[in-house]
């Protein structure tokens, strides 16, 4: 009884905590102007100017609006002065958006040549931290509610993975140097041991599923290079890396690398502990066993996996579509712009899931037998 009032009381004392973590977050992002070096600014009032119906050439309409703001500068020299701005919003609110009072805004002040005349200026973006932040705690709680102590080493993994990949790419930056593809393959190894050790902890089970994910992830990236290499990149477009200075072909294979990794990651822990948890349940389980009943399991997670790899590629590519089809553009040529590299990605992430399934189950009866020959 003494103990469970003890873990009560460590639950109750665990939330709480969270509790007062997250109001005192959500307070700090609505006080944390003095922080931001461009001009912050609250609207205070909207006024509707001007309505003008607009149609292209390709007979799309669209409806643009004028609106007069007035709002107070809450940072910066002008802190607490009043500033007019003008925003121009469309219906579609593709690039733009109408703003309401109580909405902050990034805004650039205008020089004024007079002293006496009101500030004036140009709305540059948003301020969004505190909706970004009460996802991320709906998230965190989420995670904790139904993990607990996996979710809570998950959201650790999540946090050093987000650092890692942010060094990653900042010592890519700074050095001339470095692979991209070198580098983001280290970082592919540290995010699978990372990961996998914070989550399942240090044993067998842990040690298969890093091997199956990593050969997995590996070995579908060498088959990508080869189908590449043989077939001269044919199809593929890279209109959509035209501004990068570096060989496009090397970072799509980079992001092609990181991208497979959690598909196949998650794969791999599956089969892992399938086949141990068959195993515990009944330790004297032949080999053929363990086999037949890990390629069931993995014929029933190969068609979901790789169509969420699929989905997850293809979602980002639909509004650019709808762009191009939109404006004429030719079916098959939109197709082959928007979707040569997406579809590479998803086939390329597919073909590490399906070899992560034999993988990851021979790997796990051979840490299977070596705990056998233990006992």
């Amino acid at each position: 009884m003494n103990k469970f009032k003890k873990v009560v009381i460590n639950h109750i004392f665990l939330y709480a905590l969270l509790g007062l973590c997250f109001i005192s977050s959500v307070v700090f992002v609505n006080h944390n102007h003095s922080f931001y070096d461009e001009p912050i600014v609250e609207v205070i009032e909207t006024d509707l100017k001007d309505k003008e119906e607009v149609i292209d050439s390709f007979n799309n309409k669209d409806l643009i609006t004028t609106q007069g703001i007035i709002a107070k500068v809450k940072n910066g020299n002008h802190k607490g002065e009043i500033i007019q701005l003008t925003n121009k919003y469309s219906l579609s609110g593709a690039y733009d958006q109408e703003h309401h009072v109580g909405n902050e805004l990034f805004v650039s002040i205008d020089a004024n040549k007079a002293k006496s005349s009101p500030l004036t200026g140009t709305i540059t973006g948003v301020k969004r931290d505190t909706y970004v932040l009460i996802v991320a705690w709906i998230f965190v709680f989420v995670l904790l509610i139904v993990g607990k102590r996996q979710g809570f080493f998950s959201i650790v993994s999540l946090a050093v993975n987000a650092i890692l990949i942010s060094v990653v790419l900042d010592i890519f930056l700074h050095s001339s140097n470095v692979s991209l593809l070198f580098i983001c393959g280290i970082s592919v190894i540290l995010f699978t041991v990372i990961s996998l050790f914070l989550v399942n902890g240090f044993n067998e089970k842990t040690f298969a599923a890093i091997v199956s994910t990593l050969l997995g992830t590996f070995f579908s990236l060498l088959i990508t290079f080869l189908v590449m290499w043989l077939t001269k990149e044919k199809g593929l477009r890279y209109e959509e890396m035209q501004f990068l200075t570096s060989p496009p072909q090397m970072v799509f294979m980079a992001g092609l690398l990181i991208g497979s990794l959690g598909a196949v990651m998650d794969v791999a822990i599956t089969m892992s502990s399938s086949i141990f948890g068959l195993y515990e349940e009944k330790r004297d389980i032949s080999v053929k066993a363990l086999q037949a009943s890990g390629m069931e399991i993995g014929k029933d997670i190969m068609g979901t996996m790789t169509n969420i790899l699929f989905f997850a590629y293809i979602s980002g590519s639909i509004p650019m579509l709808i762009l191009y089809l939109m404006n004429d553009f030719p079916f098959g040529i939109t197709l082959s712009i928007n979707l040569s590299l997406e579809l590479a990605r998803a086939l390329a992430g597919g073909i590490g899931i399906v070899l992560t399934i034999p993988i990851g189950l021979y790997i796990s009866i051979f840490f299977v037998n070596r705990k056998r020959a233990r006992l």
